[in-house]
């Protein structure tokens, strides 16, 4: 099963705004306990899958491929070829995971 990150994503976000595929929520704790589905935390990581041309005088500094870690609430959750994904300002991206 490939991920939007692998395949060519025909959304182009506008402005400062990217496309984020959240990672997948944890499964087990690290001492392996299984978190049921009522108790998953939303993911505040994800691969950036989409990046817009960026404002007049601020260059986009994320590229597709990046994983990044943003903010619990940002974005704007949205259903694209049965992925859900988040749509948002490049300023809601706190770090790039290297």
């Amino acid at each position: 099963m490939s991920t939007l990150a692998e395949i060519q994503v025909n959304v182009q976000p506008l402005a400062d705004r990217v496309l984020v595929e959240p990672a997948p929520a944890e499964e087990k704790t690290a001492f392996g306990i299984i978190i049921p589905d009522t108790a998953k935390e939303k993911p505040q990581r994800g691969t950036v899958v989409a990046v817009g041309p960026g404002k007049k005088d601020e260059p986009m500094t994320v590229k597709v491929g990046d994983t990044v870690l943003y903010g619990k609430y940002s974005g704007t959750e949205l259903a694209y070829e049965g992925k859900d994904v988040l749509i948002m300002r490049e300023s809601d991206i706190y770090a790039i995971i290297g």
